[in-house]
């Protein structure tokens, strides 16, 4: 019998009071569970956008003691960069095989079925802790990887733990928030996190998701702010074009720049799925691939006088400034960044790609001399990284934020959506969903 209530009270009377009951527990248990939610949220954003600070620090330390080696023996990386390729590659496909490549598509593949076992080695500590290590050992070798990849994939990974210590489901909105974050963290740049979410991380979009994505945007961007201050990734660029420069410089910097993208999209896919023969002997023997790719990765950056090395960070945020850099760089950032990514070792490709970019905007202000070099490269920049990745408005948001550059807003979206075609017409399918095919067939077929 219901506590409180006697024998005569009506049935009806009993049976309402359970009910009421039975309702207030329920909506008990449905605010304790989004105050789980958030609180992991919160604390999970805080802890990555911690992660992505380290990351960046250790990262720029590594590049800065192999230029520093550089200098002292300029010809050692010809023996260096091979052997370090080598080495990453080997422990990769030994210890840490989901940790190869950029971290983008492993957290696409994962958002998929989020709550299986593959998913979750995807994105497991272990995978993220080794993605680390050997980004940075690829940097201390000189290779051309970005650690903004990795950085998403670290900040899903930091996420997805902190929502299971908390007993909350994982689902896809965790994963997303994580990696938005992550890109939020990485570049300072928290509208660019949301973009990145919106345009490649989620393959449905859903409102629910979008203050998740926000919320963790939010705090993972204050806590770098609060600790790194309010610095602009690339530099300043407060240039702007006429209308009539833009109408001539968006046209041109998008095709060429869409274009030259998708060609490295479609030669990194190609280089996946491809039958010929030669291509399928260099798959069937990584560690030999990824000599040659160390190999090709030294010998640029010796003849760039170290231009090339690492993530291009200091020589795009030297041409947007305005400090010329050699004709040469672009087309050889381009093959640095392509040998590495084919050596299956862990790196990411948004800033080499936005290295490119520079460089290709570098190319331009030799025939748009009456222009604003910085305004170019910009242009350039975004043509190429739009081609690569196939996301314009994260494209947009990140040239913009990252170069405090506010008054390029209609110039960089036209050359966005141009480059955006001319990249679909040389390669159809984007590249991080291509990429994420090995891991989507992994998740896929041992779903829970």
């Amino acid at each position: 019998m219901t506590r409180g209530m006697s024998r005569n009270t009506p049935r009806i009377v009993r049976l309402v009071s359970i009910l009421w009951r039975r309702r207030g527990a329920r909506q008990a248990g449905e605010h304790l569970g989004r105050l789980r939610r958030r609180l992991a949220t919160g604390i999970g954003a805080v802890l990555l956008g911690l992660a992505a600070l380290a990351f960046a620090g250790v990262s720029d330390r590594a590049q800065a003691t192999f230029a520093a080696f550089v200098v002292r023996w300029p010809y050692a990386p010809l023996a260096l960069t091979p052997a370090v390729f080598v080495l990453v590659v080997w422990i990769t496909r030994r210890f840490a095989p989901h940790a190869r490549g950029s971290g983008i598509p492993q957290v696409i593949a994962a958002s998929r079925a989020p709550e299986s076992r593959a998913a979750a080695a995807l994105v497991s500590l272990w995978t993220a802790g080794a993605k680390l290590v050997l980004t940075v050992v690829m940097l201390l070798g000189g290779a051309s990887v970005g650690r903004e990849g990795p950085t998403v994939q670290v900040s899903a990974a930091i996420m997805v733990k902190i929502h299971r210590y908390f007993r909350v489901p994982i689902t896809a909105g965790v994963l997303i928030a994580g990696g938005a974050a992550g890109v939020a963290a990485a570049f300072n740049t928290p509208l660019a996190g949301v973009a990145f979410a919106i345009e490649e991380l989620a393959a449905a979009y859903e409102q629910r998701v979008a203050v998740l994505v926000m919320g963790a945007v939010m705090i993972a961007g204050l806590t770098s702010l609060g600790i790194s201050g309010d610095y602009v990734y690339f530099g300043a660029m407060h240039a702007t074009l006429g209308v009539s420069a833009v109408l001539t410089l968006a046209p041109v910097a998008g095709v060429l720049g869409g274009a030259a993208g998708g060609a490295f999209a479609r030669l990194v896919l190609g280089f996946a799925a491809s039958q010929w023969r030669p291509v399928v002997v260099a798959r069937s023997r990584p560690l030999l691939l990824a000599l040659g790719c160390g190999l090709v990765v030294a010998v640029l950056g010796i003849a760039t006088g170290g231009s090339t090395w690492g993530t291009g960070y200091g020589a795009t945020r030297a041409l947007v400034e305005g400090t010329g850099q050699s004709q040469w760089f672009g087309p050889a950032k381009f093959l640095a960044a392509l040998a590495t990514t084919l050596s299956g070792a862990p790196g990411g490709i948004f800033a080499p790609s936005l290295a490119v970019g520079a460089g290709l905007g570098n190319l331009l202000t030799g025939i748009f001399s009456a222009e604003p070099a910085g305004a170019v490269v910009l242009l350039g920049m975004t043509a190429y990284f739009v081609g690569v990745v196939r996301a314009p408005l994260t494209a947009v948001i990140i040239v913009m934020e990252a170069t405090a550059a506010r008054g390029m807003i209609l110039p960089l979206f036209a050359t966005a959506l141009i480059a955006d075609a001319a990249s679909t017409v040389v390669c159809r399918e984007r590249l991080y969903h291509g990429l994420a095919k090995p891991f989507l067939a992994l998740v896929e077929g041992k779903k829970d």
